[in-house]
């Protein structure tokens, strides 16, 4: 084992400790890790900054990017709010039924949308509607969280993990839908109906003032009803054109800024204001842990590791698969998703150097990642934003109920996942 990648290992090994810890910004930790990649590359002979851009996917994040700046545009329509309300009054007030409709509703925008900026949007209307009603909003905070990261796994757009394995694998929007929505929509059942068992006491629970929560008009939230229905109609032509895709030959990132392009031009909004509400962190923690896992490859370190996995090609690879899908679930619950996704892609692609059918472990990284994510309070961006926003109520999110109500949905999502996974591996 060379000095370099002893210490690349060590940097980054470091850089995972320091974001589990949360002693600063994951963006600055990515950011420092980087410049320390770079300039040890540099006194080693292994890595120069060339070769730390070539190893930044921007295809990613120019997907991401695109995505973002629609969803930046959305937002102060008051369209998330409009559905939140809408939701609220279908169910009459009855708090199984409204603990269905808003965990339905945020698990669909999740599908194509970044899942933090819903569940930002959509919990204080929650906690409004919870309080209208006299009831507690810990259900319904927690089941959008969790059901948001879940059903996020199931397009390519709605978990940062799946536009990751999607560039890495060269998978289409049209891939997900076929092989990861049918297996997400039954893990989301069963985490729908486990956490409706948990919150059963929560939900058991008579609502107060329901004529007052009848009264709100939905209409009233839509502060740009024009706007929303102008990029409502950009977001479903960009969600045809990304199931056309393999006819079309056009990239994911450049259907997802070609959408973006279109929306700032057809509304014109003030650049200033939507950039302001772009998750720029999120793209440079992307482009910093690339740089990142780009010295590891070039130190050699990725090859030590196939090396040592190369064993596991004598290993059934159905089984090795489910093993894929725990090992992922368990490190997303610790550290965050996005991470240990840049860290395994490298590891899957040395897998299918040896011979080894890699196609569907790229499904099982998946299913790891975004199931993984719910077993923790840091598991996820959006667990942590809900258990913030939880804050603002008599009942906040503490780290002790998150395991006792998200670890049980963690352990149950990768169970089915791997059921299913194991029983349709052939057609994975």
């Amino acid at each position: 084992m060379t000095v370099a990648v002893i210490l690349s290992s060590l940097l980054f090994v470091a850089t995972l400790a320091i974001i589990f810890t949360e002693k600063m910004h994951r963006s600055i930790t990515a950011i420092a890790a980087s410049a320390l990649m770079i300039a040890l590359g540099r006194v080693l002979g292994f890595y120069s900054e060339e070769a730390a851009i070539a190893a930044i996917d921007f295809p990613t994040l120019g997907l991401l990017l695109g995505m973002m700046i629609l969803v930046a545009m959305l937002e102060p329509t008051g369209f998330f709010q409009y559905l939140a309300v809408t939701a609220a009054q279908a169910s009459g007030g009855k708090p199984v039924r409204l603990f269905v409709l808003l965990g339905s509703i945020t698990t669909l925008l999740s599908m194509f949308m970044d899942n933090v900026t819903t569940v930002v949007l959509i919990a204080p209307v929650t906690i409004l509607i919870c309080e209208i009603l006299g009831i507690s909003p810990l259900p319904y905070l927690l089941a959008e969280a969790l059901l948001s990261d879940t059903g996020g796994v199931a397009t390519l757009v709605g978990d940062p993990p799946n536009v990751l394995i999607a560039s890495a694998a060269d998978l289409s929007f049209g891939d997900f839908l076929v092989h990861s929505l049918p297996i997400v929509a039954v893990a989301w059942a069963g985490a729908l109906l486990l956490l409706g068992f948990l919150f059963r006491r929560e939900l058991s629970r008579r609502p107060r003032n329901v004529k007052a929560l009848m009264r709100m008009t939905p209409v009233d939230a839509l502060n740009e009803p024009e706007n929303a229905r102008r990029l409502l109609i950009i977001l479903g032509a960009a969600i045809l054109f990304f199931l056309v895709d393999p006819l079309l030959h056009l990239s994911p990132s450049l259907i997802a800024m070609g959408a973006a392009s279109a929306a700032m031009v057809w509304i014109r909004p003030d650049i200033n204001e939507m950039l302001k509400r772009v998750e720029w962190s999120v793209l440079i923690f992307f482009g910093a842990l690339f740089v990142m896992v780009g010295g590891l490859e070039a130190a050699g370190a990725w090859d030590l590791v196939i090396g040592l996995t190369r064993g596991a090609s004598s290993i059934p690879p159905v089984y090795f698969g489910v093993g894929l899908i725990w090992t992922v679930a368990i490190l997303s619950a610790v550290i965050d998703n996005v991470p240990v996704t840049i860290a395994f892609i490298p590891i899957i692609r040395g897998l299918g150097e040896t011979g080894m059918d890699i196609g569907p472990l790229w499904w099982a990284l998946a299913f790891g990642a975004g199931f993984g994510g719910n077993g923790t309070i840091i598991g996820s961006t959006a667990n942590i934003i809900v258990t913030s926003i939880s804050e603002r109520t008599r009942e906040p999110i503490t780290p002790r109920l998150w395991t006792r109500r998200g670890l049980p949905v963690m352990l149950l999502t990768c169970f089915i996942a791997s059921v299913l996974f194991a029983t349709f591996y052939p057609w994975l």
